[in-house]
């Protein structure tokens, strides 16, 4: 695959920092990707087995050992404190089988290694246990990333214009309907999303990801659903076999309860990537694909940033360049930085205050008054 190498080129102003909330511009960039790409070291865009496979080991054996910590001494502790220490196993866990996720999304964007059947035989395992059909997402997420920031196009988290909110969203603008709001959204949002498109783009026909004849999908994709769904039902009757011999609350506690925090922070992260006071979306009479992928924000988790393998402050990179290794990812954010100048978004808010205010300040979208770009739309929150 192709690879950078250093050119000078023109630099955009530096955002300033401390003022995350300024927009970003919406003009058409005065660089071109090109030149953006060949910013970067060119080892940035190598794809190493080894490497990756190394972060699969990594994640696993630290998961196996919570799963060992939780499943021998968690019992025996007096009732209380094994009341405290399951949710606590519920974090941990989570934590780091989020980072198994981010890596069988990187094989779903072939960024773990050269060969495709690798990539998708270990995104398929991975996913798979983790409740996620790979290839329908796969595929989905692929669109997702070829028409982002496209208010007609894009697959996720599209926001609504003002004329498209439902009648009880003033109901709920309040701290006890965004304490709500936030509730359902991150522990029902996922399964929503794959089962009914609940904040998807809009088709003219219900729409799965576990159908192979829906309207996300293409007749060339459908035996890949059909795989993706058995590895899904493979899944699942592994999980009845162990509630069986194990019981409902064990399998609860061992696995569904870290799920559920895979599952949250799967959606808090999309969400916070792309919904910020400061980012643009586009009309498809305004709409290209440079400036839309531009269209997203990097975000500080403290110490999670690791835990997450850097997808949480390196995504702007990562949707210019997504078959760029993780692992590569910072060194190529911190090379293309002077050159996006203000069009790099950085929000380093903690995440959760970031959450609250996003639910706050972004409930939908409309094009500035007296503005020629009718095709450029903003967040607000008058209702």
């Amino acid at each position: 695959m192709g690879a950078g190498g250093r050119m000078a080129v023109p630099s955009t102003p530096m955002k300033v920092d401390s003022d995350p909330l300024k927009r970003v511009p919406c003009s058409k960039p005065p660089f071109t990707l090109s030149q953006v790409k060949k910013a970067i070291p060119p080892h940035c865009f190598e794809r190493s087995v080894l490497h990756s496979f190394s972060y699969v080991v990594h994640d696993l054996t630290i998961a196996f050992i919570f799963y060992y910590i939780a499943n021998t001494y968690i019992h025996q502790l007096p009732h209380p404190l094994s009341y405290l220490a399951w949710p606590v196993y519920w974090a941990l866990q989570g934590c780091i089988l989020t980072g198994v996720w981010v890596v069988a999304h990187e094989c779903g964007h072939h960024a773990f290694s050269d060969y495709q059947w690798l990539d998708d035989t270990v995104g398929l395992i991975l996913h798979s246990c983790l409740l996620v059909p790979y290839f329908s997402w796969k595929y989905s997420h692929r669109r997702h990333h070829s028409n982002t920031g496209s208010l007609d196009r894009d697959e996720v988290f599209v926001p609504k214009q003002k004329t498209a909110i439902g009648w009880y969203a003033k109901y709920l603008n309040n701290p006890l309907g965004r304490v709500i709001t936030l509730t359902v959204t991150l522990t029902l949002g996922w399964p929503l999303y794959l089962a009914f498109n609940v904040s998807g783009r809009p088709y003219d026909r219900f729409a799965c990801h576990f159908d192979p004849y829906g309207p996300i999908y293409s007749h060339r994709e459908r035996l890949q659903i059909f795989i993706s769904d058995a590895g899904i039902l493979a899944m699942i009757y592994s999980l009845y076999c162990l509630v069986a011999a194990k019981g409902l609350v064990y399998v609860f506690c061992i696995y569904g309860g870290p799920l559920l925090v895979v599952n949250g922070f799967l959606v808090l992260i999309t969400l916070l990537q792309h919904t910020h006071p400061s980012l643009p979306h586009y009309h498809s009479s305004e709409w290209d694909w440079f400036r839309g992928a531009l269209a997203t924000v990097d975000r500080d988790y403290g110490i999670l940033n690791k835990v997450f393998h850097n997808i949480t402050d390196t995504h702007v990179a990562h949707h210019l360049f997504s078959t760029m290794p993780h692992y590569h990812a910072m060194e190529a954010t911190k090379a293309i930085k002077p050159i996006l100048g203000e069009y790099y978004q950085f929000d380093g808010t903690p995440f959760y205050k970031a959450m609250w205010r996003e639910a706050k300040e972004c409930l939908y979208v409309e094009p500035d008054e007296g503005d020629q770009n009718k095709g450029v739309f903003w967040y607000r929150n008058k209702i």
